[in-house]
């Protein structure tokens, strides 16, 4: 027995691990979480950073069905996060250790000649590589290469299950839907496609005014949703005629702005259906299939498509909205996960119209 009054401290010693848990891309329609080797610095730039929250991403689910052949077997999925830093590389000054920080679903050096330009989806040193081409950050750890330029600091007293939709689909509704698209206001704009980009198309579109703003669906309970969130009108496509409809709001002319929130050719063919003179397409969905361009129909119509691969040169603007209370990011978390249930988190979010679910948030 010990004399004294106080009993001595027993520390022990932290066994680390060379391990973590991911989730982890087999090929299309095969997942699994799993051991995998945690990640480690491999250049000055780079930053490791512990993954505390995480979602999924409809690119996910089109990964899932082999639409991304530049994924391959053994990839750790995921391009969405938040998290806590633990090591920084040398050459990182932007941050330091414990700070938290926002995970960019877009990687850039900020150097190369397209970082210059602003299109940073474009860095040949980055761009969209995180569960793609690099591990990602459906995991416990995640390494971020060029971390000076590819984190983000988190504003103080934001929710981080709000914070991690500005990693990927809030500036990809802005840039690639509402930027792209042009929205001026007094805008008649349709969004095709109701799912957590659209939603956050039709919330940052609201920012320039726009005198009708359309949400197109099939999912009742999802316009049903849109609507709460500012849509003007709402049609559902499985019982509605959306051409006739769009020309009855318009009076017979179409909408000035159609974005495509859904990556299928059926979607992308009623953009061109609905389309006024003058008008602008932004296609926002990722395609793993041909789709038809009606040029025979649209040659003459003085308008414009676009496409682009989202390059979060808003964030750091969203971040500041964000933090000033005018967007409620955190209205998309429709369903909560602890990260190790990743996988019922795939089945729900998979599952969306029967489970009701936008966003899934994944807490480690």
């Amino acid at each position: 027995m010990w004399k004294g009054s106080v009993m001595p401290t027993i520390v022990k010693e932290e066994k680390k691990t060379n391990t973590m848990k991911a989730l982890v891309y087999h090929g299309p329609g095969n997942k699994n979480w799993e051991d995998k080797p945690k990640p480690f610095l491999q250049e000055a730039g780079d930053a490791l950073v512990r993954i505390t929250t995480s979602t999924i991403c409809g690119t996910d689910l089109h990964i899932m069905k082999g639409d991304v052949p530049t994924v391959t077997d053994g990839r750790v999925l995921g391009h969405e996060g938040v998290g806590v830093i633990e090591e920084i590389g040398t050459g990182v000054s932007n941050f330091k250790k414990g700070d938290k920080v926002l995970i960019s679903c877009i990687t850039s050096c900020g150097k190369c000649d397209y970082c210059k330009k602003g299109m940073y989806s474009h860095c040949r040193d980055g761009g969209w590589i995180l569960g793609n081409k690099i591990d990602g950050t459906q995991a416990q750890f995640v390494r971020i290469p060029h971390a000076d330029n590819s984190l983000y600091h988190a504003p103080e007293g934001v929710a981080e299950e709000a914070l991690v939709m500005l990693s990927d689909i809030f500036p990809t509704g802005f840039e690639c839907g509402v930027i792209n698209g042009q929205v001026h206001p007094g805008d008649k704009v349709a969004i095709v496609g109701a799912g957590p980009i659209g939603m956050a198309a039709l919330l940052t579109a609201q920012f320039y005014s726009p005198a009708l703003l359309i949400l197109i669906d099939q999912d009742e309970n999802r316009l049903q949703v849109a609507r709460a969130f500012g849509a003007t009108h709402t049609l559902n496509f499985k019982n509605e005629n959306v051409e006739e409809k769009i020309k009855l709001l318009t009076n017979g002319e179409g909408v000035d702005v159609a974005i495509e929130a859904v990556g299928v050719p059926a979607s992308f063919e009623t953009c061109q259906d609905i389309i006024a003179p003058g008008g602008r397409i932004a296609n926002i969905g990722v395609h793993g299939k041909p789709a038809l361009f009606h040029l025979e129909k649209l040659w003459d119509r003085n308008m414009s498509v676009t496409t682009r691969l989202v390059d979060t040169v808003t964030t750091p603007l969203l971040l500041k909205v964000l933090a000033s209370g005018k967007l409620d990011a955190a209205r998309l978390g429709t369903h909560s996960f602890a990260l190790s249930d990743i996988l019922k988190a795939y089945d729900a979010f998979g599952n969306a119209a029967k489970e009701k679910a936008l966003k899934v948030i994944l807490k480690a």
